[in-house]
């Protein structure tokens, strides 16, 4: 079923199939669930028009998809823009809060690049470019 621009499973029960919405979680599904008087342990199948109706209702005093993207996007240009510690580690791809960097962050920092001394011949190659560059 769709509900909201969103494609949820029919067989999953609405406390799981209502997670698929961004920013909606396991803790505000029930709040969700609440708001627009839905059964936790109701298959998405199961809900009925008005129910499904009362659910984009109580959607709307969510900030999800596409507002909630937008809202993080922004904040973090913002610290970029001002040059916070923040800002500074998600220009340069590093992790942004307190993470080691020595032995991990693969995933942050990406495909791990050798750094070594180079061989007389890489160094003469170099410095006949550079020659080259300056003339």
């Amino acid at each position: 079923m769709r509900i909201a621009g969103v494609d949820i499973p029919d067989n999953e029960r609405a406390e799981i199939g209502l997670t698929r919405f961004f920013g909606i979680g396991r803790t505000n599904v029930i709040e969700l669930a609440s708001k627009a008087g839905i059964a936790l342990n109701t298959r998405i199948k199961d809900l009925t028009r008005d129910e499904v109706g009362n659910l984009m209702k109580a959607l709307e005093s969510f900030k999800v998809e596409g507002d909630l993207k937008k809202e993080i996007r922004e904040n973090i240009d913002r610290l970029r823009a001002i040059k916070s510690y923040r800002g500074i580690r998600h220009i340069v791809s590093l992790p942004v809060r307190g993470q080691r960097t020595k032995s991990n962050s693969r995933t942050r920092k990406g495909k791990k690049k050798t750094v070594g001394s180079l061989t007389k011949e890489a160094w003469a190659k170099i410095e006949t470019q550079q020659k080259a560059a300056a003339k």
